[in-house]
């Protein structure tokens, strides 16, 4: 596996995402993932599973410098001494002094963008987090959050997957030094039934989940998290390092992006989405 870089960041190119998963599936799967090589964990405050996370990553028997763990502040995390002290709780429950990138989750917040990304670099100050950054940004809210920081900020989670057309926020990325990871890229079970990405896979002897993992890690600065709650599927989800797409392959699964790919888009949360 390779990393990618950004920003003075190190980020596993493939993670192992959380989100939706009770602590006996992550006590149950994340061992596993560990055990077969994953070394990115990604979790938020809101997905209630960082003290099982923690856990695992400490019972694991590998080093803690060698997992690169992120966790998100959640919107409601409203005032300085609220957010900063809502991290030392996410910091109790990982059961280490510091994670590697923290992203605020949402842009929307009572609490102003800036006093959030004052928040952020406090904290990286204070060596509590080695890395920030951002989660569901639109490029508009990007370049604000650039500007407004004095550490750089290393990364942007969004939704990404071949039928979403991120070409905005990866170009905006790519200007700023910012690198992007995926989630959702399975689209909500779409993908692995998809019958030209299933093409796609069969010349490569691999599964239509496979070949949009590999997609994205293909991708410049594009970092994609896997989720699985099924032990099988983890080796899956893993051997994307052994093959690569040829540039035909790359510009069709791109051309799967449609207008109306979009699937998460919480009104309360949600920026005004680049169009």
């Amino acid at each position: 596996m390779h990393n990618v870089s950004a920003n003075g960041a190190n980020i596993p190119a493939l993670g192992f995402g959380t989100f939706r998963m009770p602590d006996a599936d992550v006590h149950r799967i994340l061992p596993q993932a560990l055990k077969l090589g994953f070394r990115h964990v990604d979790t938020a405050q809101i997905y209630k599973n960082e003290a099982a996370v923690g856990d695992v990553i400490a019972n694991s028997g590998i080093a803690r410098s060698d997992i690169f763990l992120t966790t998100k502040v959640w919107v409601d995390r409203v005032g300085h001494q609220a957010f900063i002290a809502s991290v030392d709780e996410s910091l109790q429950k990982l059961k280490t002094d510091h994670v590697d990138l923290l992203l605020l989750h949402w842009p929307q917040s009572e609490m102003p963008l800036a006093d959030r990304i004052g928040a952020l670099n406090e904290l990286r100050q204070a060596g509590k987090v080695k890395n920030i950054g951002i989660s569901n940004f639109s490029t508009a809210l990007m370049a604000e959050a650039v500007k407004l920081s004095d550490a750089p900020i290393v990364n942007n989670q969004i939704e990404y997957h071949p039928y979403l057309d991120q070409t905005k926020v990866l170009g905006e990325a790519s200007r700023t030094g910012v690198s992007v990871t995926a989630y959702y890229l399975m689209a909500d079970g779409a993908v692995p039934k998809d019958e030209a990405l299933k093409d796609i896979g069969a010349t490569h002897g691999k599964t239509a989940a496979q070949v949009v993992l590999r997609w994205a890690v293909q991708q410049k600065d594009v970092i994609a998290l896997s989720k699985t709650a099924t032990e099988s599927r983890l080796p899956e989800n893993f051997e994307i390092f052994d093959f690569e797409l040829s540039e035909e392959e790359m510009a069709a699964i791109h051309k799967l992006a449609r207008p109306d790919g979009r699937i998460v888009s919480p009104g309360h949360l949600a920026p005004e989405w680049d169009q």
